[in-house]
């Protein structure tokens, strides 16, 4: 080879290597300007339609904060969002959160489930890592005193009150039977749901168990059936509650089926397809479109990732609010911005998002919904005096 090619090569080569270096620190690859932020939910199993929701939710945020820029303490920065799997299942959540608190993370976006949302939240205080769960509703993860715990959903003690209330003034129900999955969410709003039933004159007249994974509800449907109540209430999530819908219908059990947020979904009407008719579940906040960025979230969500589930707007707005604690703080080093996370005044898709001292969201409304033609279509909305 002669002497002029083989320099050539050299050169080449040299310069190859000196872009290749410039790639690795330029930009939003740099360390010094990178913000992890993890997001946590269901991305596998029966549940995966509401952890892709909540994922995609917070990854619309993100991507939106890096396109428009962000600068903290006069240094541009950039959101890389890690994605975490936890199955639904409290022990893999335990997993991840230690998989993300060893990453370096900033914060955190969940978890989905409350079961899951608990004991991962145990990990995150004790690293000192800020947790904004958009969906997890039990009353167990913010009394827990945690600081570094917060919802931007309505809980259980408001919704389950609403659903005890609505249940027996609204629709007559004098003799109720309630199942529940025995999670955190599913146990929690069908105790608050219980109380507030029986507060308001209703008979409780069986109360039957099952699981997140169970679809065979027939042993626990006839047993419910032969005590005849008027409404059966559900404490639970869509991959229950659409086959329990059907299971009803096969048995002949011509009692109101009633549910929570974890039935609220485009999913379970696909899951009991004619047998949803005449459902009502109720979900916390507002319709979508009474909310005050809903239609504009609807577009720009649904052009990019289709149909909204549930949650996605609530795991959008508490990318927002993190981010503009940051902001205020000028840091994104958790001890630095957290006490900002507790002074949260923010106008968000979902409504004014507001802390109390537990890091519960003030003042949250609960929205009742019915299944009407195949489509969830909402009843009332009634505000909580939290």
């Amino acid at each position: 080879m002669k002497p002029t090619v083989l320099n050539a090569l050299l050169v080449a080569a040299m310069a190859a290597l000196v872009l290749g270096g410039c790639g690795k620190h330029d930009g939003a690859a740099s360390a010094d300007n990178l913000i992890k932020i993890g997001s946590v939910a269901p991305l596998t199993g029966p549940q995966a339609h509401l952890g892709k929701d909540n994922e995609n939710g917070a990854r619309l945020a993100v991507d939106e904060i890096n396109a428009a820029g962000l600068t903290l303490g006069g240094r541009k920065m950039h959101i890389d969002l890690l994605s975490e799997d936890d199955q639904a299942d409290p022990k893999t959540a335990t997993t991840v959160a230690q998989k993300l608190v060893d990453s370096g993370v900033a914060g955190v976006i969940g978890h989905l489930n409350s079961g899951s949302t608990i004991p991962a939240s145990t990990i995150y205080h004790d690293a000192g890592i800020p947790q904004i769960s958009p969906s997890a509703t039990a009353i167990a993860y913010t009394a827990q005193g945690y600081n570094t715990a917060f919802r931007v959903m309505t809980n259980d003690e408001q919704q389950g009150h609403v659903l005890g209330q609505y249940a027996v003034n609204k629709l007559g129900a004098k003799k109720i039977a309630i199942i529940d999955d025995r999670t955190a969410y599913g146990q929690g709003l069908a105790d608050e749901f219980a109380k507030a039933a029986e507060a308001a004159g209703a008979e409780i007249v069986g109360r039957e168990y099952t699981t997140d994974k169970s679809t065979d509800f027939m042993a626990i449907l006839t047993s419910i059936k032969s005590k005849a109540p008027d409404l059966v209430f559900f404490g639970g999530m869509d991959p229950q509650a659409g086959p329990m819908a059907k299971q009803m219908k096969q048995l002949g059990l011509k009692a109101q089926l009633l549910g929570g947020d974890g039935m609220q979904t485009p999913e379970f009407i696909k899951l009991a397809g004619a047998d949803a008719e005449g459902a009502i579940a109720s979900n916390p906040g507002l319709t979508l479109d009474a909310m005050p960025g809903g239609k504009a979230f609807r577009e720009k969500f649904t052009a990019r990732f289709g149909p909204i589930q549930n949650y996605a707007p609530y795991a959008y707005d508490a990318v927002y609010v993190m981010v503009e604690a940051m902001k205020r703080a000028g840091s994104s080093d958790p001890a630095k911005y957290l006490p900002e996370l507790a002074r949260t005044d923010y106008q968000g898709v979902t409504g004014k998002i507001r802390f109390d001292s537990k890091g519960d969201v003030s003042g949250g409304a609960v929205t009742l919904y019915q299944v009407k033609n195949g489509t969830w279509h909402p009843l009332e909305t009634v505000y909580s005096g939290k």
